[in-house]
């Protein structure tokens, strides 16, 4: 399974949706970051393969990220690969 996950401007909150196919997953990646080179902001909408019912819809323009990963039974710890969460010491 890939989950594609969507970093939106001035939220730690991603949105995700999810692929069974490594192409399906690239191809959703591919529609995100067309949406996000377009010069007229769209709405991107998106469902899941895992949750047919799951359907998400976002403002291109409040963007900022979009990563892919292939989420394994054993390694799905619920955190999204390449960004780090930082707590300050007191």
């Amino acid at each position: 399974m890939f989950t594609i996950d969507i970093i939106l401007k001035s939220t730690s909150v991603s949105l995700s949706v999810q692929r069974k196919l490594e192409a399906d997953a690239e191809t959703v990646y591919q529609q995100v970051m067309d949406a996000i080179r377009a010069s007229q902001p769209q709405i991107l909408q998106l469902t899941c393969e895992k949750n047919p019912e799951k359907k998400v819809a976002v403002l291109s323009s409040e963007i900022s990220a979009v990563v892919v990963s292939q989420k394994s039974g054993a390694s799905a710890t619920g955190r999204s690969p390449g960004f780090v969460t930082l707590t300050a010491a007191e």
